[in-house]
């Protein structure tokens, strides 16, 4: 039975004058097996620094702004724990989620049929076109040793209309450009909304949004 999530909380900045631009949080979640480079990927991205994968023990969070041209964007990361004996309690940490990537080692054939697992739990939890999916393919650095094809794993996304893309944390190859698609997706999901369906500024939104300057300059480079 699908269970409806939190919406995304929302807030217009205030200044002078008129102002279009918005403010959003939402949370993602990353899901796979153990040591498919979960961790890695979410240090890379924030840190941009590469940390060999170590097992996550519960629930790792991180946080990230991302500065489009019409809306400014708080990422809420969780990085769940892959090990079996998580498995159990990780429902508690994708509750409520916005989007969530399905992290695979396209080294590691069972990787891959275990992010199809994780998708038929999501599937439980949300409604189509509820949460937005990317399914991650990691560790590009070692394709001679590949068993997971990059049409197989694109046809699969395509059938389930997931985003798919393949990414290295050790070479930083496209990090970066996975959390930035996510960010596309979750605003244009939300410009899609009817305007009554739209939810309500949340007033707390805006004094959570502040970080410290350097790291505003930043995200709005980037």
């Amino acid at each position: 039975m699908f269970k409806k999530n939190m919406a995304p909380r929302r807030t217009q900045h205030v200044g002078a004058g008129p102002s279009t631009e918005q403010s959003y949080i939402y949370k993602v979640v990353l899901l796979g097996s153990t040591a498919v480079g979960k961790s890695s990927i979410a240090f890379r991205y924030v840190k941009n620094d590469f940390r060999e994968s170590v097992p996550t023990m519960g629930c790792s969070f991180f946080t990230q702004l991302v500065c489009l041209e019409t809306a400014t964007i708080k990422l809420e990361i969780w990085d769940t724990a892959g090990q079996e004996k998580y498995h159990s309690v990780c429902h508690l940490y994708y509750r409520e989620a916005n989007a969530a990537l399905l992290v695979y080692d396209i080294a590691r054939k069972g990787t891959f049929a275990r992010a199809k697992l994780w998708l038929r739990e999501l599937e439980k939890e949300f409604l189509p076109d509820e949460l937005v999916i990317v399914l991650v393919g990691n560790k590009t650095d070692l394709a001679a040793e590949r068993e997971v094809t990059f049409e197989e794993a694109e046809e699969f996304a395509k059938s389930k209309s997931l985003i798919y893309m393949e990414t290295s944390a050790k070479s930083n190859h496209q990090v970066t450009e996975v959390f930035m698609a996510i960010a596309h997706a979750l605003l244009k999901q939300e410009q899609q909304k009817e305007p009554a369906l739209r939810p309500q500024p949340w007033k707390k939104s805006r004094v959570d949004l502040q970080e410290p300057s350097n790291q505003t300059k930043k995200c709005c480079v980037n």
